[in-house]
């Protein structure tokens, strides 16, 4: 247990990593989370928190905690959703849903913020009021999107808010944050190529949509290559190509599919851009109808400044100057707190989950002994940005 910890929050470890097994052995996909909700409202009840709204983003909810003191109010943000994959770890609290598994962590991230909540609602020890964010479909349906659709900055008037996310390869205890751009927008595409099937026997009488992908698909490797700044760089993965069922038929159609993920919206548009002008050049060169569709589906999370350095400095009161790193390198992951950050400030620290499998692995567990750092995280970020207002004045 880390020296910094309180003892109230390290009384409450064992009962919060019991939430955390029962979440992740009743793991629900997207918006779909009726358990899942039902669970967190049964918990925020418990707690004693009666202030609570559901309807934003389906299926998500928010919670309030008022303060000893007026003053403004912050948010922290939990996503809750799991993955469509079958775990294949041995663990006693393994997933009961096949197919379905919290290979991301978001299992540890809800049952710290329930754990943050019962210590605040408690203590009180803060001049303000917290939006606790219990936020749906962050795996690929941009439930923060959602949220916000249905109000949630109108509703309730936050003035910053935070993430965290747990981060396998950083030591148990310590956290990590990046400024500025630390998570990439995430843009997919689907690119349908129209040819003229033939026989395979006879391919001058058509046109070979597979020899129209083969082209996009080297193509598109030189936009990082020739096109993109190398110091402002981004990614293309293709993902899948179809085409074709018979040995002896060379197909009409063909279909690739894929992601683009950059740090810089310059780099973002000229990969579009280009990608564009490819499937025009290779319709010219092979004969073929290509349609490409790009899809922005989540943009960069550009975390800010001075809600970095407020995080980086509870995270620090909790772990220790020496383990906490403030600069480290962004990912090109995407992360759907980046819509809420184009909203209002706030900023997402990552904190260690050790030596684990890495995120989306079937093996992957969060980690139990990482609990009592997130609470604390979450209790010291609270009480150093909403301080109770001590008088000077004799009694």
């Amino acid at each position: 247990m880390p020296m910094l910890v309180n003892n109230r929050i390290s009384s409450l470890v064992p009962e919060v990593t019991g939430w955390r097994h029962w979440l992740h052995q009743n793991p629900e996909l997207l918006f779909d989370l009726p358990k899942t909700q039902e669970f967190i409202l049964n918990t925020l009840a418990k707690i004693g928190i009666t202030d609570v709204y559901t309807g934003l983003g389906k299926t998500g909810v928010v919670a309030i905690i008022e303060g000893q003191q007026s003053g403004p109010m912050i948010g922290l943000r939990s996503d809750m959703d799991a993955l469509p994959i079958f775990e294949l770890s041995d663990i006693p609290h393994k997933s009961s849903e096949n197919g379905k598994m919290h290979a991301c962590g978001h299992d540890g991230h809800t049952a710290m913020l329930l754990g943050a909540a019962q210590y605040l609602q408690e203590t009180r020890n803060f001049a303000g009021r917290v939006a606790l964010v219990f936020q749906p479909a962050e795996e690929g349906a941009v439930g923060a999107d959602a949220m916000i659709k249905d109000g949630l900055f109108e509703k309730f008037d936050i003035l910053e808010i935070y993430g965290m996310h747990n981060m396998p390869g950083l030591p148990v205890g310590e956290f990590a944050l990046c400024p500025g751009p630390s998570h990439a927008a995430a843009d997919t595409f689907e690119i349908q190529i129209e040819g003229n099937g033939s026989h395979a026997a006879r391919p001058h009488h058509g046109t070979d949509p597979i020899a129209a992908a083969n082209a996009i698909y080297s193509a598109l490797q030189t936009i990082i290559s020739r096109n993109t700044d190398p110091i402002r760089n981004g990614l293309i993965s293709v993902t899948a190509i179809q085409s074709g069922e018979a040995f002896n038929v060379v197909p009409h159609t063909a279909m690739m599919r894929g992601t683009v993920r950059t740090l810089h919206a310059d780099t973002q548009d000229i990969i579009e851009k280009r990608m564009g002008e490819i499937c025009a050049g290779v319709d010219l060169s092979h004969g073929v109808k290509s349609t490409l569709d790009y899809q922005r589906k989540c943009p960069i999370n550009i975390n800010h400044s001075g809600p970095s350095e407020y995080a980086l400095s509870a995270a620090r009161s909790v772990a220790g100057v020496a383990a906490v790193d403030d600069n480290c390198p962004p990912r090109l992951g995407g992360e759907d707190f980046s819509f809420m950050l184009e909203k209002i400030a706030g900023a997402v620290i990552n904190i260690g989950n050790g030596d684990t499998p890495g995120l989306h692995n079937p093996k992957f567990d969060f980690a139990d002994d990482a609990i009592p750092y997130g609470i604390s995280f979450w209790t010291k970020l609270v009480e150093t940005r909403l301080p109770i207002f001590v008088s000077d004045k004799p009694d």
